[in-house]
């Protein structure tokens, strides 16, 4: 069970998400022989690096505390998903991990948005879920319209 001491430590683990999250991303567009989501992928990296600089730009105004003191269970477990992009992934198999990890990641900032210790980092916790959850269903409406509709 992961316990947080501090919103620092919970800034460098989003950030440490964010930055895989780009990785995955880039990962994907270099993989895609769908121009248009290779576009998509590549945006979506550099949105997420864009998340990663919001977070480090917050941490490094200072070391807050949490309201509760620590945080006992974040369940992280429930915010990850693995990460295994193959060579010879499919399309509809990119867009279901693209979509259960922008899920995972709308989950992780709206917990973190309950445990902000200010309304500043509440706002921007519930601001990051929100683009997340827009990635999410972007990739929902792709998969509806390329693969169940070709199904």
């Amino acid at each position: 069970m992961k316990e947080f001491e501090s919103i620092e430590e919970i800034l460098d683990f989003a950030i440490n998400n964010e930055q895989a999250a780009a990785d995955f991303y880039n990962k994907l567009a270099k993989e895609s022989t769908n121009n248009d989501m290779q576009k998509y992928f590549e945006q979506y990296a550099k949105e997420e690096m864009g998340h990663k600089s919001r977070l480090m730009k917050i941490k490094s105004g200072g070391v807050y505390t949490l309201k509760s003191g620590s945080v006992t269970d974040l369940k992280i477990a429930d915010y990850l998903v693995v990460n295994k992009v193959s060579d010879n992934m499919s399309y509809q198999d990119a867009l279901i991990l693209a979509m259960k990890r922008e899920k995972a990641a709308y989950k992780l900032y709206m917990k973190l948005s309950e445990i902000a210790p200010t309304l500043e980092l509440e706002i921007l916790f519930r601001d990051l879920a929100n683009e997340e959850a827009k990635h999410k269903l972007k990739f929902e409406t792709e998969y509806d319209d390329i693969i169940l509709k070709n199904n």
